[in-house]
């Protein structure tokens, strides 16, 4: 049997936009009425953890309530017949709920918090919420598992590996405006495919040669596959 191919996907948040979480940077830098900043960042959970841990515990509701949508379960389906790695700068965590088995969290995980002094602690929210007094093993309040404004990005290391052994590299629900994510267009390999699905994508310089779909990711999605599957 001949070996699978990589699929390596760059997701972002037009793709949870269609199962209906909110995305803020459609809506002037406010995220549900906030300034990003007041909630995005580490000047703002100093000056108020109680408006930070409120705000993350009311996304985390929210997307407990949402489903995966059919963009989702393509790329789940697509592990059949590709290997597939999801890079997603999503912190929802509707890809592995439709089914995708290996999906790396560049900006963090809603369902987990970490302590507020060593960021290599890291735990698993069995009820979705942290509250006040909630303590890691080293005595700090815990936070949101989320990379912030200002902060590095850990897992950035990983996912350019996982992008420089592309076969086809596929960008969805993201207009490649925020770095060091957008960057890692710069390590695919100049052998590999590269789709491209974002209504608000009008160029992208690369090497490889791109097919641009200026559609939603639930439409995109469907045109990809049929590409994908023809290519086997």
């Amino acid at each position: 049997m001949n070996q699978k191919k990589r699929l390596v996907v760059l997701s972002g948040a037009g793709v949870s936009a269609e199962s209906g979480i909110q995305t803020f940077r459609d809506s002037g830098g406010l995220w549900e009425g906030h300034d990003v900043m007041e909630v995005a960042s580490p000047e703002g959970w100093r000056r108020n953890q109680a408006l930070v841990q409120d705000f993350y515990n009311q996304r985390r509701k929210q997307a407990r309530e949402c489903l995966p949508n059919s963009a989702h379960q393509i790329l789940a389906e697509l592990e059949e017949y590709f290997e597939v790695a999801i890079i997603t700068q999503n912190v929802d965590d509707l890809h592995e709920r439709a089914g995708s088995t290996q999906v790396l969290h560049l900006h963090g995980e809603l369902s987990k918090a970490r302590s507020s002094v060593d960021p290599r602690l890291v735990y698993d929210l069995e009820h979705w919420e942290i509250k006040a007094g909630e303590l890691c093993e080293k005595g700090s309040q815990l936070r949101p598992h989320i990379v912030w404004f200002g902060e590095e990005v850990p897992m950035m290391i990983p996912a350019i590996n996982l992008a420089k052994k592309a076969d086809f590299f596929l960008v969805i629900g993201t207009s490649l405006q925020v770095y060091p994510a957008a960057g890692l267009v710069d390590y695919v390999p100049n052998h590999a495919e590269v789709f491209v699905v974002d209504p608000k994508v009008s160029e992208l310089r690369m090497k490889s040669k791109v097919r641009l779909f200026e559609d939603v990711a639930t439409v995109g999605m469907k045109k990809v596959k049929e590409l994908l599957m023809g290519s086997l």
